[in-house]
């Protein structure tokens, strides 16, 4: 996701006649794109595959699309698992532009650094709040996507100043750093009480890890016990004992990588390289990624689990970033197509706006729906499609909300 102003911005020009290209001839068309996409993966849970799934168990096609538009338990990947890795690589990737254009107008390294740190702070704010919705108190927690690249995101910045081989380093020892660090912290004591965890006899039973991989084990690992610690540092309505879905405050650390991955494909696209030696990088690069991440995974040595950013899930999941980032490069910015690609980028150009329309508005758009059209009015295809009809009209409300403020060049910014 990018950061970048909370306040309203009208300096994007804008033609009638082709808005899609018009708006974007300043701008990385394939990374607004791309940025559309991932939004449009997460605000798409309004179509509630899974229900689909339910009501047709037999349907092939609905249980694939209910799979991918879920996490998967703890080892694996879906498709709905590469939302927050894209938008924390998206970060890294529009960096080494947002420099280049801060310095040509004559802003200093220094301001600019304090604005990053600033930045930062308010996107870990911004996670707080939007955790904290219907809550009694301030739910103090930082596992959202806003507040994992805010906690780096200064740091990234400081990294944008330095050399490949200075990002390179980076990423090499906050991968290894972090895979040693779990390792070295002991496993649970024999009858260690998981429940008391949050975590299931049955659960365990499907995705109990032994060996090495017994050391990133769901609510029994270093992250667990760093967040029983810190998290109860702040007020809280009952004591803080386990996320029942294993995140944790410390992968901003190995997020942090992830948006190095980013800011390093970034560099190469601003180089003066040609688009075809880019997009062949990007790809080997995707490639290597995804090889390694599985070796890792495979041999036991660091399982690949997005909950709690394995670093081989670093490395598998940027692997699909990067590769991800060469088809929306090769297709809108090399060879000049970007006209189908124009809903996503209504999304993309304000992902902040709509980040925060789907964790605040989605329920009240839906409830709306239902008020004043009544429960009726999504059945005409059958009682099994009406909550993905009901769905698909809420996402839609949603994108014309997005797409007015598209037409009259309001885009939020941090």
């Amino acid at each position: 996701m990018q950061p970048n102003t909370i306040t309203p911005s009208r300096a994007v020009p804008a033609s009638a006649a082709s808005p899609a290209i018009s708006l974007l001839s300043n701008r990385l068309a394939s990374l607004d794109a791309y940025r559309g996409f991932v939004m449009f993966l997460m605000m798409g849970e309004a179509f509630n595959f899974g229900a689909l799934s339910r009501a047709f168990p037999e349907n092939g096609l609905w249980h694939f699309l209910a799979w991918h538009q879920s996490h998967v338990e703890w080892i694996g990947c879906s498709l709905h698992d590469l939302i927050q890795p894209s938008f924390s690589f998206m970060v890294g990737v529009a960096l080494p532009f947002s420099l280049a254009s801060r310095l040509a107008r004559g802003e200093s390294r220094v301001r600019m650094s304090l604005h990053a740190f600033w930045r930062a702070l308010l996107l870990v704010l911004l996670g707080v709040w939007l955790r904290s919705s219907n809550k009694a108190i301030t739910n103090w927690t930082f596992e959202d996507t806003l507040s994992q690249i805010g906690l780096g995101y200064g740091f990234l910045f400081l990294l944008g100043f330095r050399s490949r081989a200075w990002q390179w380093g980076a990423f090499a020892l906050l991968v290894l750093g972090y895979w040693a660090a779990f390792v070295l912290y002991p496993l649970p004591a024999p009858g260690f009480d998981y429940a008391q965890v949050g975590v299931s006899a049955d659960w365990l039973r499907q995705h109990e890890l032994s060996g090495l991989a017994a050391h990133w084990q769901k609510n029994s690992n270093l992250a667990w016990a760093f967040d029983t610690w810190w998290l109860n540092l702040f007020p809280r309505e009952k004591v803080f004992a386990f996320n029942g879905g294993g995140y944790a405050t410390l992968s901003f650390i190995p997020t942090l990588a992830t948006m190095i991955l980013g800011l390093i494909a970034g560099g190469v696209l601003r180089s003066e390289r040609k688009p075809g030696d880019k997009l062949r990088w990007l790809v080997i690069a995707g490639i290597l990624g995804l090889a390694a991440g599985w070796l890792l995974n495979a041999t036991g040595i660091c399982p690949v689990v997005k909950r709690i950013w394995t670093p081989s899930w670093v490395l598998f999941s940027g692997g699909w970033c990067f590769l991800l980032l060469a088809g929306f490069y090769a297709v809108i910015d090399w060879r000049g197509w970007r006209a189908w690609a124009f809903p996503w980028i209504v999304i993309g150009m304000n992902s902040i706006a709509a980040y925060c329309m789907d964790h605040l508005f989605e329920g009240f758009i839906s409830r709306s729906l239902q008020t004043h059209l009544g429960r009726g009015a999504f059945q005409f295809a059958g009682a099994g499609y009406a909550p993905s009809i009901h769905g698909a009209m809420t996402f839609s409300v949603l994108w014309l909300i997005l797409y007015w403020m598209y037409r009259r060049k309001i885009f939020l910014r941090i």
